[in-house]
């Protein structure tokens, strides 16, 4: 059976994308432990934040205790409200969609291109203009009459959205853009840092991500409003801290010093283990360009990728085996990898949503394999893994 993720990885495998803590993790949290800043209150807590709005370019960022929080809180924010909907990749994690459900919003379920495997404009923009009316000042879906207020569109695997039609949509209508950059911290969309290419963006620091908190997420925007409600909300919307008065719902969604201390010296690495990434990146590519049947997932002419997780396609009529297979074959010899994720149209939990001409993201799903990619791989590792994919059979 695959490894649940989360679950530590069992002696001798080669794991699928495991942190690397080599840097001033230790140093830093040995002084929160010296100081007795181990809470939400601290200095490393601003420190996180302002390193990572400066890395990014926004004006501001408020770290979270996740990054599903930090999606929640942004929707809220942003002014998403209950029966409202919002466009949202069929092909990603559920934390976007389980948000969108946490604000009494709908999602409408939009296909992934083929080629990146990201949320697909054109089929934004065809929704918006083919399924939606103009009703004042609104748009509206024809088919439920609910408000669309917002996109959210997901970069998952290292590689950004194709955004520029995605914001001239959201311009011509009157639409929210909240950018879903858990997985793709460090990627850049024609030169633009993913993060702020939206009106605002949320972050992950998971364990398996390109930088970790162990846990914790962050909201950055350039809105100051946004920024200081998020603030307000994520720490209990406490309105007088001395008689603790709350004039509404907050949150408990704070971040602690303990882990702003990890994330300061995460971050101290990341144009580093980007550039490892990459070097892995092109190595499978190297390696596996006269396989026939693998195709892995490459990054477009306008994108710059952390290939957080590198991917491939694995076509069974051409390779002798499918994603599911492989893995199997991969895990016999101590290899993690992983399929992507059950498009959410597919999901149980959400039969009742609605989506739009899916074509591609069931094949990508039935398709589509990541490899092991952490930033610690090491060559001897990845060289197994090369022959493994090179001699199924063996």
């Amino acid at each position: 059976m695959p490894f649940e993720p989360g679950v530590p990885v069992p002696d001798g495998f080669v794991p699928l994308c495991v942190p690397e803590v080599r840097g001033n993790e230790w140093t830093y949290i040995r002084e929160c432990l010296d100081t007795n800043f181990v809470s939400s209150v601290g200095p490393f807590v601003d420190r996180f934040e302002d390193t990572v709005k400066e890395y990014i370019g926004t004006k501001y960022a408020v770290a979270t205790v996740n990054g599903t929080s930090a999606l929640h809180i942004a929707l809220l924010v942003s002014g998403i409200k209950p029966d409202d909907e919002v466009l949202v990749p069929t092909l990603t994690f559920i934390a976007p969609v389980n948000a969108i459900h946490y604000v009494g919003a709908h999602p409408v379920f939009i296909d992934a291109e083929p080629i990146y495997c990201q949320m697909d404009p054109q089929k934004v923009i065809d929704f918006l203009e083919k399924e939606c009316n103009w009703v004042k000042g609104e748009m509206r879906n024809t088919r439920t009459g609910r408000r669309v207020k917002a996109i959210l569109p997901v970069h998952i695997l290292g590689h950004p959205v194709d955004m520029d039609p995605i914001l001239e949509a959201a311009r011509k209508y009157e639409l929210i853009v909240i950018e879903d950059a858990a997985e793709s911290l460090g990627s850049t969309y024609k030169s633009r840092k993913v993060g702020h290419l939206g009106d605002i963006a949320c972050l992950s620091f998971n364990g398996n991500k390109i930088v970790t908190t162990g846990g914790g997420g962050m909201i950055v925007t350039d809105n100051k409003a946004w920024a200081s409600r998020t603030k307000y909300l994520t720490t209990q919307a406490k309105d007088d801290p001395i008689e603790y008065v709350h004039k509404e719902i907050g949150y408990n969604y704070r971040l602690t010093n303990l882990q702003a201390a990890m994330g300061c010296a995460q971050m101290e690495r990341l144009d580093e283990f980007i550039n490892r990434k990459r070097r892995i990146a092109d190595k499978y590519i190297e390696a596996l360009e006269d396989v026939v049947g693998l195709v892995p997932i490459k990054e477009a002419n306008w994108a710059f990728g952390t290939y957080w997780l590198f991917t491939i396609l694995i076509h069974e009529k051409y390779y002798g085996a499918n994603s599911r297979s492989l893995l199997k074959i991969l895990e016999k010899y101590k290899i993690q990898s992983r399929p992507l994720w059950q498009p959410m149209h597919r999901s149980p939990a959400y039969t009742e949503a609605q989506s739009y001409r899916i074509d591609n993201a069931d094949i990508l799903y039935q398709d589509a394999l990541s490899l092991p990619s952490s930033t610690g791989l090491n060559d001897s590792e990845q060289e197994k893994v090369i022959q493994i994919l090179r001699n199924k059979r063996i």
